[in-house]
């Protein structure tokens, strides 16, 4: 019992630095259980709450609130019929926490339009699962889930926490650890939400978060000013691909072209997780190609002066690993 419950620990403790350095927020109290309100229907008189995150979003006036199920599991343990029971019980606390006066009593704050969501965390605690998770996924999809309309969940498997584990340990590594730092502290940092034609950010200054949309994509894109020259900007875009082929580069080049991030003096730093051998040579060469494919005369123009001043670097590999040992020691 003491053994599963250290277990257990390691996915708190990773959750917690994980979602922090993208700058969610913990909300009431953890390892909680709160009465059903519907009982007769979900058979259980409570639902747990491991743990509730919130942050805003910065396309609507809403915060949303994560109802987070944190399952730590060995490699033999991450099987379907485990994975549809975790499901469909966060399905039903997301229901019940819709209408719980409880619930929302507990977790939400006042003068807020809250967004009810679940999280279902998979961490794989000793590190050797090897399959596709995608499959279980593909698998769960045909599960029928009482939520309500509108509500979501989403499942973030081994490979999903190890890529935001990566780019947490980067940003980490980023901000002072290691020399030619460019990140500043996180009070100059945010991530990057732009304008939209139809869908305007709307709590620019207050939203600040990685959505659970962005953490999901294939792009993380982190923004920060210089401390000492509050005018200049940086990005730093977190891809979640090899850089295999130049249409990676050419994909990226033209979200920052689209939203004319180019016009502005910001400097723009591309990073890549186990990344192709041959992604630095693709980029070079993208960058030659993208400049030579500008209007005529283009090469001496302050796009083309931007886009040959974009860096690109591979993340080092790391692997969050937890003692059951010193787990168990930590009661000092």
């Amino acid at each position: 019992m003491a053994e599963t419950g250290n277990i257990a620990t390691m996915a708190e403790m990773l959750s917690s630095e994980l979602f922090s350095e993208f700058f969610w927020e913990r909300t009431g109290p953890m390892n909680h259980n709160w009465a059903c309100v519907n009982p007769d229907v979900h058979e259980v008189k409570t639902h747990p709450s491991d743990v509730v995150f919130y942050y805003d979003e910065p396309y609507t006036q809403q915060r949303t609130f994560l109802q987070c199920d944190l399952k730590s599991y060995a490699r033999s343990s991450i099987v379907l019929p485990k994975l549809k029971g975790a499901l469909e019980s966060l399905a039903k606390q997301v229901a019940c926490a819709e209408v719980s006066e409880e619930w929302q009593d507990l977790y939400v704050h006042k003068g807020q339009t809250p967004a009810i969501a679940g999280l279902l965390f998979i961490y794989n605690h000793d590190g050797e699962y090897d399959k596709d998770f995608n499959e279980n996924l593909r698998a769960l999809q045909s599960v029928k889930l009482d939520i309500p309309r509108g509500s979501k969940i989403v499942v973030l498997g081994p490979e999903d926490i190890y890529w935001l584990d990566n780019v947490r340990y980067e940003i980490v590594q980023m901000r002072g650890r290691r020399s030619g730092s460019k990140l500043p502290a996180p009070q100059h940092c945010k991530y990057y939400y732009p304008q939209l034609a139809r869908k305007k950010n709307l709590q620019m200054d207050k939203a600040k978060s990685a959505t659970l949309e962005m953490l999901t994509s294939k792009l993380i894109v982190l923004e920060f000013v210089h401390p000492e020259s509050p005018g200049k900007r940086g990005l730093v875009l977190f891809y979640r691909g090899k850089g295999e082929s130049s249409d990676e580069f050419t994909y990226l080049f033209d979200y920052l072209r689209h939203y004319q991030v180019f016009e502005k003096d910001v400097s723009v730093e591309i990073k890549m997780l186990d990344a192709s051998a041959y992604a630095m040579p693709k980029f070079r060469k993208t960058v030659q190609t993208y400049i030579e494919g500008l209007a005529a005369g283009a090469e001496d123009t302050s796009l083309a002066q931007r886009v040959s001043e974009i860096q690109f670097s591979s993340i080092a590999q790391v692997r969050t690993r937890f003692s059951q040992i010193e787990i168990g020691m930590d009661y000092e």
